[in-house]
């Protein structure tokens, strides 16, 4: 696949099943946890249990709009694709990102022995025995987890960056595009739907900037 493929697959499966509650800090650096299960191309009937952190933080030196700095995604050696490439591939696009480093380390990578939506009920029903609301778990293709990833962190940073009286203004319209939880919710399933899904993560990002 090349990355516009990619890019799409991404949007059509991904799924953000319990999205982070706490918001990104906005002088210190966020550290986003999450579980990201997919339908394991190697034992039909299992699902790859993928377990990360991405942390949110401001490069060492102040660098103009849009110049994002990502880390340990593998985008070179998973894909095929350099950095600067992917920039390019988002400026064009007119996806936006804030220019903050967001540095991904896989921390874990096991199999749960069970159908996609069997590990879902099991993780997030223990997510919610925890009361954990800091991590995120979600659902998508394994070949493009990169992207998955992605779009689960564009979530966050949408509902952390507007101030107070933005987010009233743009709240529903937040809504709409399916990447926030409902205020006061723990957790609710959400979709990225298959048609106008890129349209919907542009003007996500557009608000934020």
């Amino acid at each position: 696949m090349n990355i516009q493929e990619s890019w799409e697959k991404a949007l059509k499966h991904t799924e953000i099943i319990r999205p982070r509650v706490m918001p990104l800090e906005t002088y210190a650096t966020t550290k986003l946890p999450y579980i990201f299960l997919s339908e394991s191309q190697v034992n039909r009937g299992d699902t790859v249990v993928r377990k990360g952190e991405i942390f949110v933080e401001k490069p060492a030196i102040l660098l103009p709009f849009n110049l994002p700095q990502f880390e340990g995604f593998e985008f070179e050696e998973g894909m095929r694709i350099n950095e600067d490439f992917l920039k390019s591939f988002f400026l064009v696009r007119g996806i936006t990102f804030p220019s903050l480093k967001y540095n991904n380390k896989t921390s874990s990578l096991d199999v749960y022995e069970g159908r996609l939506d069997k590990a879902v009920e099991f993780h997030g029903n223990l997510l919610a025995r925890q009361e954990d609301v800091s991590t995120g778990l979600v659902v998508g293709a394994e070949d493009v987890w990169q992207f998955s990833v992605l779009i689960f962190i564009c979530g966050q940073v949408v509902r952390s960056g507007s101030p107070r009286q933005k987010w009233k203004k743009l709240g529903w319209r937040l809504k709409q595009f399916s990447l926030l939880p409902s205020p006061g919710a723990t957790w609710r399933r959400v979709q990225l739907p298959r048609q106008k899904s890129l349209r919907r993560t542009r003007l996500c990002l557009r608000e934020y900037s």
